[in-house]
């Protein structure tokens, strides 16, 4: 007799809707071109081949259809392709923390709720998600007009979700949210996933000890398997110089904002980034940790209110 227990991936949000194991049936009658990458593994069981760039996309436009009533979701190549599960789960705990201020502690629906996404991406999978999801209305803002435009062209493509969504431009690398919230906006929670490495180096032999790990074997030139261009993947100072200068720029929003987050990868970083906190002043802070397979990251989150 089987353990069902042992199909539910419990490290996922209790809301997500990816906590059991893929229907490969399921989504290839959603989308029949993932039929030519799914093969069974070691183990019997049917999967993709997760080094494999055009796998990965060809899944997540599965899942997105399947899931979420996405249709034609397509990014460029070398943008980053996101795992699903890991952005749904930020946009679960999101919707929790704004749970909190309710009264009933009931989570917040509807198309008043605005979410604010610093790094929308080519890909715009928090918008997409969000709207789907909760029915929140999104600003999206990104310092690539191309991953813009492609990000509009997704939501061209899904009418529903299209005039609940407006993408901004950044026109300044060194500002987050200066630029781009305009005077007397006003923003329910903002969120982000920094690129985490300081530089090309840096992220090039973090995928090589990641595949090496996965592979258990020496990788001279590993293939970013979620694809990833620059801009997404380091910036000068990594994560921890991102997120400080966003928390210094959330002074002047504090009160357009209520709460501001962003994933934070490294571990390490999170007691500078908990005292660069405490300079700021703000009222209330969060640490939340999530989950999703052998990685785990956490989400920051404060407020001036």
């Amino acid at each position: 007799m089987t353990d069902n227990n042992q199909n539910i991936k419990s490290e996922l949000h209790p809301r997500s809707l990816h906590r059991e194991r893929y229907d490969f049936k399921a989504l290839i009658r959603d989308c029949p071109p993932l039929s030519q990458y799914v093969r069974p593994n070691d183990y019997g069981d049917e999967s993709v081949d997760f080094f494999n760039p055009d796998a990965v996309r060809m899944l997540n436009k599965a899942l997105l259809n399947h899931h979420y009533g996405i249709n034609n979701w397509e990014i460029p190549s070398q943008y980053l392709c996101p795992p699903i599960p890991g952005r749904a789960d930020y946009l679960h705990y999101a919707a929790d923390i704004l749970a909190e201020e309710n009264k009933n502690k009931k989570v917040p629906t509807g198309k008043t709720i605005k979410c604010l996404d610093i790094g929308v991406g080519a890909n715009c999978i928090y918008p997409l998600i969000g709207n789907k999801v909760y029915g929140w209305s999104f600003l999206g803002t990104d310092v690539d007009p191309i991953a813009l435009k492609n990000a509009q062209q997704i939501l061209n493509a899904n009418p529903s979700i299209q005039p609940h969504v407006q993408l901004r431009l950044q026109k300044n690398e060194k500002d987050i949210l200066k630029g781009v919230i305009l005077e007397g906006e006003l923003i329910d929670i903002v969120i982000t996933n920094p690129p985490f490495h300081r530089s090309m180096e840096e992220a090039q032999a973090g995928t090589r000890r990641k595949v090496e790990n996965l592979k258990r074997k020496m990788v001279a030139n590993p293939v970013l398997n979620f694809g990833g261009k620059s801009k997404e993947l380091w910036c000068e100072g990594g994560e921890i110089k991102f997120i400080k200068t966003m928390m210094l720029q959330s002074v002047e929003f504090g009160k357009q904002c209520g709460w501001f987050t962003a994933i934070v990868s490294k571990k390490d970083n999170l007691p500078y980034l908990e005292q660069a906190l405490f300079n700021i002043k703000a009222t209330k802070t969060k640490i939340i940790q999530m989950g999703q397979g052998h990685k785990t990251s956490r989400i920051i989150a404060w407020s001036f209110k």
